[in-house]
Protein backbone atom coordinates (compact mmCIF):
# COMPACT_ATOMS: atom_id res chain seq x y z
CA UNK A 1 0.00 0.00 0.00
CA UNK A 2 1.06 3.24 -0.81
CA UNK A 3 0.41 6.54 2.01
CA UNK A 4 0.93 9.90 1.15
CA UNK A 5 4.06 10.48 2.21
CA UNK A 6 5.81 7.80 -0.06
CA UNK A 7 3.35 8.62 -2.75
CA UNK A 8 4.75 12.44 -2.62
CA UNK A 9 7.96 11.34 -2.67
CA UNK A 10 7.26 8.73 -5.71
CA UNK A 11 5.62 11.64 -7.62
CA UNK A 12 8.67 14.04 -7.74
CA UNK A 13 11.33 11.19 -7.97
CA UNK A 14 9.59 9.81 -11.51
CA UNK A 15 8.69 13.75 -12.60
CA UNK A 16 4.74 13.10 -12.46
CA UNK A 17 5.04 16.47 -10.17
CA UNK A 18 7.56 18.70 -8.91
CA UNK A 19 9.61 19.77 -11.99
CA UNK A 20 7.94 18.03 -14.94
CA UNK A 21 9.20 17.08 -18.70
CA UNK A 22 6.32 19.71 -19.92
CA UNK A 23 7.82 23.15 -20.52
CA UNK A 24 6.62 26.40 -19.49
CA UNK A 25 6.82 27.41 -23.26
CA UNK A 26 4.32 24.76 -24.06
CA UNK A 27 1.87 25.46 -20.88
CA UNK A 28 2.04 29.07 -21.86
CA UNK A 29 1.18 28.59 -25.68
CA UNK A 30 -1.83 25.96 -24.26
CA UNK A 31 -3.18 29.15 -21.97
CA UNK A 32 -3.40 31.71 -24.94
CA UNK A 33 -4.78 29.38 -27.58
CA UNK A 34 -7.83 28.37 -24.82
CA UNK A 35 -8.17 32.04 -24.28
CA UNK A 36 -8.72 32.61 -28.14
CA UNK A 37 -11.05 29.27 -28.18
CA UNK A 38 -9.11 27.30 -30.64
CA UNK A 39 -11.32 23.99 -30.20
CA UNK A 40 -7.80 22.29 -29.94
CA UNK A 41 -7.20 23.33 -26.71
CA UNK A 42 -10.71 23.19 -25.55
CA UNK A 43 -10.96 19.55 -25.96
CA UNK A 44 -15.19 19.62 -25.48
CA UNK A 45 -15.33 22.74 -22.97
CA UNK A 46 -17.63 25.06 -24.05
CA UNK A 47 -16.57 27.41 -21.18
CA UNK A 48 -19.03 29.99 -19.40
CA UNK A 49 -17.27 33.21 -19.96
CA UNK A 50 -14.16 34.74 -21.75
CA UNK A 51 -10.63 33.38 -20.09
CA UNK A 52 -7.92 35.82 -20.37
CA UNK A 53 -4.25 34.47 -20.47
CA UNK A 54 -3.52 35.93 -16.71
CA UNK A 55 -7.00 34.31 -15.90
CA UNK A 56 -5.79 31.19 -16.89
CA UNK A 57 -2.41 31.33 -15.65
CA UNK A 58 -3.62 32.61 -12.37
CA UNK A 59 -5.86 29.27 -12.42
CA UNK A 60 -2.94 27.03 -12.94
CA UNK A 61 -0.97 28.16 -10.32
CA UNK A 62 -3.95 27.51 -7.91
CA UNK A 63 -4.99 24.19 -9.34
CA UNK A 64 -1.78 22.98 -10.22
CA UNK A 65 1.24 24.98 -8.61
CA UNK A 66 2.67 26.27 -11.13
CA UNK A 67 4.45 30.09 -11.50
CA UNK A 68 2.10 32.34 -11.39
CA UNK A 69 4.49 34.79 -12.75
CA UNK A 70 4.01 35.60 -16.43
CA UNK A 71 7.76 37.02 -16.61
CA UNK A 72 8.68 33.25 -16.55
CA UNK A 73 8.40 32.64 -19.72
CA UNK A 74 11.24 29.36 -20.53
CA UNK A 75 12.73 25.98 -18.72
CA UNK A 76 10.83 22.82 -17.10
CA UNK A 77 7.13 23.30 -15.47
CA UNK A 78 6.17 22.82 -12.24
CA UNK A 79 3.58 21.16 -10.52
CA UNK A 80 3.21 21.12 -6.58
CA UNK A 81 3.03 17.01 -5.42
CA UNK A 82 0.96 18.58 -2.56
CA UNK A 83 -1.86 19.36 -4.79
CA UNK A 84 -1.87 16.24 -6.39
CA UNK A 85 -2.35 14.13 -3.53
CA UNK A 86 -5.02 16.76 -2.78
CA UNK A 87 -6.52 15.70 -5.64
CA UNK A 88 -6.07 11.99 -6.21
CA UNK A 89 -7.92 11.91 -2.30
CA UNK A 90 -10.46 14.13 -3.92
CA UNK A 91 -10.56 11.25 -7.17
CA UNK A 92 -10.94 8.33 -5.03
CA UNK A 93 -13.85 9.54 -3.28
CA UNK A 94 -15.96 9.94 -6.23
CA UNK A 95 -14.63 6.25 -7.23
CA UNK A 96 -15.61 5.33 -3.78
CA UNK A 97 -19.33 6.59 -4.15
CA UNK A 98 -19.82 4.66 -7.39
CA UNK A 99 -18.50 1.69 -5.99
CA UNK A 100 -20.91 1.81 -3.23
CA UNK A 101 -23.61 2.62 -5.39
CA UNK A 102 -22.62 -0.49 -7.89
CA UNK A 103 -22.79 2.24 -10.19
CA UNK A 104 -22.10 1.93 -14.10
CA UNK A 105 -18.93 3.58 -14.96
CA UNK A 106 -17.11 4.88 -18.05
CA UNK A 107 -13.80 4.51 -18.66
CA UNK A 108 -11.42 6.62 -21.54
CA UNK A 109 -8.28 7.52 -22.06
CA UNK A 110 -6.61 9.66 -25.10
CA UNK A 111 -3.16 8.75 -23.19
CA UNK A 112 -3.06 4.82 -24.37
CA UNK A 113 0.54 4.62 -24.02
CA UNK A 114 0.64 5.79 -21.15
CA UNK A 115 -2.61 5.61 -19.05
CA UNK A 116 -4.11 2.58 -20.06
CA UNK A 117 -3.28 0.59 -17.23
CA UNK A 118 -3.80 3.67 -14.48
CA UNK A 119 -7.26 3.07 -15.68
CA UNK A 120 -7.50 -0.54 -16.24
CA UNK A 121 -6.49 -1.20 -12.30
CA UNK A 122 -9.42 1.06 -11.32
CA UNK A 123 -11.92 -1.05 -13.85
CA UNK A 124 -10.94 -4.48 -12.57
CA UNK A 125 -11.57 -3.07 -9.38
CA UNK A 126 -14.91 -1.24 -10.02
CA UNK A 127 -16.57 -4.54 -11.94
CA UNK A 128 -15.27 -6.89 -8.89
CA UNK A 129 -17.47 -4.77 -6.37
CA UNK A 130 -20.58 -4.75 -8.92
CA UNK A 131 -19.60 -1.68 -10.92
CA UNK A 132 -21.03 -2.01 -14.91
CA UNK A 133 -18.17 -1.07 -16.55
CA UNK A 134 -19.28 -0.05 -20.09
CA UNK A 135 -18.14 -0.55 -23.45
CA UNK A 136 -20.60 1.30 -25.92
CA UNK A 137 -19.87 1.99 -29.56
CA UNK A 138 -17.42 -0.52 -29.64
CA UNK A 139 -15.56 -0.88 -33.56
CA UNK A 140 -17.79 2.36 -34.07
CA UNK A 141 -15.45 4.53 -36.47
CA UNK A 142 -15.31 8.42 -35.46
CA UNK A 143 -13.48 11.14 -37.96
CA UNK A 144 -10.97 13.07 -35.71
CA UNK A 145 -9.48 16.44 -37.20
CA UNK A 146 -5.75 15.68 -36.91
CA UNK A 147 -2.30 17.83 -37.93
CA UNK A 148 -2.41 15.21 -40.81
CA UNK A 149 -6.12 16.51 -41.52
CA UNK A 150 -9.19 14.26 -41.14
CA UNK A 151 -8.50 10.76 -40.29
CA UNK A 152 -11.18 7.89 -39.30
CA UNK A 153 -10.09 6.10 -36.24
CA UNK A 154 -11.89 2.89 -34.83
CA UNK A 155 -13.29 3.27 -30.94
CA UNK A 156 -12.30 0.40 -28.98
CA UNK A 157 -11.95 -0.93 -24.96
CA UNK A 158 -9.30 -3.11 -23.92
CA UNK A 159 -9.73 -3.86 -20.17
CA UNK A 160 -12.71 -1.81 -20.19
CA UNK A 161 -11.32 1.21 -20.95
CA UNK A 162 -11.98 3.27 -24.39
CA UNK A 163 -9.65 4.74 -26.84
CA UNK A 164 -8.95 4.99 -30.81
CA UNK A 165 -7.00 3.07 -33.27
CA UNK A 166 -6.14 4.18 -36.69
CA UNK A 167 -7.94 1.43 -38.69
CA UNK A 168 -5.16 -1.80 -39.19
CA UNK A 169 -3.79 -0.98 -36.00
CA UNK A 170 -4.88 -3.99 -34.25
CA UNK A 171 -2.12 -6.26 -35.35
CA UNK A 172 -0.09 -7.68 -32.56
CA UNK A 173 2.82 -5.21 -31.42
CA UNK A 174 0.62 -2.32 -32.46
CA UNK A 175 0.71 0.61 -29.70
CA UNK A 176 -2.69 0.29 -27.54
CA UNK A 177 -4.20 2.83 -29.24
CA UNK A 178 -3.12 6.80 -30.42
CA UNK A 179 -2.77 9.94 -28.63
CA UNK A 180 -6.03 11.89 -28.90
CA UNK A 181 -7.64 14.59 -27.50
CA UNK A 182 -10.60 14.88 -29.21
CA UNK A 183 -13.83 15.02 -27.39
CA UNK A 184 -15.63 13.53 -30.44
CA UNK A 185 -15.21 9.50 -28.84
CA UNK A 186 -16.84 10.43 -25.84
CA UNK A 187 -19.77 11.93 -27.57
CA UNK A 188 -20.29 8.80 -29.74
CA UNK A 189 -20.02 6.01 -26.80
CA UNK A 190 -22.27 8.15 -24.82
CA UNK A 191 -24.76 8.49 -27.85
CA UNK A 192 -24.87 5.18 -28.44
CA UNK A 193 -25.78 4.36 -25.14
CA UNK A 194 -28.46 6.50 -25.07
CA UNK A 195 -29.94 4.89 -28.74
CA UNK A 196 -29.39 1.38 -27.04
CA UNK A 197 -31.39 2.44 -23.92
CA UNK A 198 -28.97 0.47 -21.70
CA UNK A 199 -27.41 1.93 -18.77
CA UNK A 200 -25.55 5.64 -18.92
CA UNK A 201 -22.47 6.17 -16.64
CA UNK A 202 -22.46 7.56 -13.04
CA UNK A 203 -19.28 8.52 -13.64
CA UNK A 204 -16.91 8.90 -16.85
CA UNK A 205 -13.12 8.76 -15.53
CA UNK A 206 -10.44 9.48 -18.38
CA UNK A 207 -8.51 12.55 -19.14
CA UNK A 208 -8.63 15.12 -22.60
CA UNK A 209 -11.51 14.95 -24.23
CA UNK A 210 -13.18 11.94 -22.52
CA UNK A 211 -13.28 14.19 -19.63
CA UNK A 212 -14.05 17.51 -20.82
CA UNK A 213 -16.38 15.64 -23.65
CA UNK A 214 -18.86 14.06 -20.64
CA UNK A 215 -18.58 16.86 -18.38
CA UNK A 216 -19.92 19.20 -20.51
CA UNK A 217 -22.97 16.73 -21.60
CA UNK A 218 -23.72 17.27 -17.83
CA UNK A 219 -22.23 13.99 -16.81
CA UNK A 220 -20.04 13.98 -13.61
CA UNK A 221 -16.63 13.24 -15.31
CA UNK A 222 -13.07 12.98 -13.38
CA UNK A 223 -9.46 12.68 -14.83
CA UNK A 224 -5.89 13.60 -14.72
CA UNK A 225 -4.67 16.71 -16.53
CA UNK A 226 -1.47 18.23 -17.37
CA UNK A 227 -0.13 21.36 -16.74
CA UNK A 228 -0.92 22.60 -20.56
CA UNK A 229 -4.27 20.94 -20.46
CA UNK A 230 -6.26 24.16 -19.02
CA UNK A 231 -9.27 22.49 -19.92
CA UNK A 232 -9.55 20.38 -17.39
CA UNK A 233 -9.45 22.83 -14.44
CA UNK A 234 -11.26 25.04 -16.38
CA UNK A 235 -14.09 22.78 -15.75
CA UNK A 236 -13.50 22.08 -12.56
CA UNK A 237 -13.77 25.72 -11.73
CA UNK A 238 -17.23 26.33 -13.58
CA UNK A 239 -18.47 22.94 -12.26
CA UNK A 240 -18.72 21.19 -15.67
CA UNK A 241 -15.77 18.65 -14.39
CA UNK A 242 -15.72 17.51 -10.60
CA UNK A 243 -12.02 16.38 -9.86
CA UNK A 244 -9.01 17.52 -12.70
CA UNK A 245 -6.06 15.72 -10.91
CA UNK A 246 -2.45 18.00 -11.92
CA UNK A 247 0.11 15.57 -13.20
CA UNK A 248 2.31 15.22 -16.17
CA UNK A 249 0.45 12.36 -18.06
CA UNK A 250 3.30 11.57 -20.04
CA UNK A 251 6.10 9.37 -18.39
CA UNK A 252 6.10 5.84 -18.24
CA UNK A 253 3.47 3.61 -17.52
CA UNK A 254 4.93 1.68 -14.54
CA UNK A 255 5.12 5.21 -12.84
CA UNK A 256 1.78 5.48 -12.62
CA UNK A 257 1.09 2.15 -10.89
CA UNK A 258 1.51 3.88 -7.46
CA UNK A 259 -0.89 5.89 -8.27
CA UNK A 260 -4.03 3.07 -8.78
CA UNK A 261 -2.50 1.80 -5.44
CA UNK A 262 -3.53 4.85 -3.35
CA UNK A 263 -6.80 5.41 -5.51
CA UNK A 264 -7.78 2.33 -4.30
CA UNK A 265 -7.09 2.15 -0.88
CA UNK A 266 -8.53 5.80 -0.53
CA UNK A 267 -11.36 4.34 -2.24
CA UNK A 268 -11.60 1.12 0.15
CA UNK A 269 -11.25 -0.97 -2.54
CA UNK A 270 -8.17 -2.40 -2.31
CA UNK A 271 -7.40 -5.97 -1.17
Amino acid sequence: MVDAGVLRAHLVAVRLAGEVATSREDSLRSYRLFAARDPRVLIGIDPQRPWKQPELLALMAEKCGVSADPRHTSGPDVIDPELTVAALDAFAGRVRDVARRGAPVLFGTGHPGRLLGFYAGLADALSAVGCEVLTPAQGRCVDILTRFGLRTHRLDYVRGVALVREPGAERPGCEPGVHSHSPLPVRVALEAAAEAGGPLPELVIGDHGWVCGAGQLGFEAIGLGDVDDPALFVGEAEGAVSVAVPVDDGVRSVYYRPLTRYVLKRACLSQ
